[in-house]
């Protein structure tokens, strides 16, 4: 069974501010590149994307349960090396 993909009001205002596509968050938490461990039990989800040929990490925070991610926020970064555990 697939998880359901639940965006809080909040975090869709901020994707829509931000400029970020819905199915670029809903990929990352379905399919992430990596994983870690965010504040108070929350997960962070990393992927690489491309944006005019500059690479950024897209960083979905969301909290899991067992039929669903709630996307609390997401945003880009350039600094992936910062963010990203080899």
């Amino acid at each position: 069974m697939t998880k359901k993909v639940e965006i809080i009001p909040i975090a869709e205002r901020k994707l829509k501010k931000r400029d970020i596509k819905k199915e670029w968050v809903e990929d990352a938490v379905i399919n992430p590149t990596q994983i870690v461990d965010g504040y108070g039990g929350r997960k962070v989800a990393h992927k690489k994307v491309l944006i005019s040929g500059k690479e950024y990490l897209l960083r979905v925070i969301y909290e899991e349960t067992e039929i669903m991610y709630t996307i609390v926020t997401a945003y880009l970064t350039s600094q992936v090396s910062r963010y990203w555990k080899e």
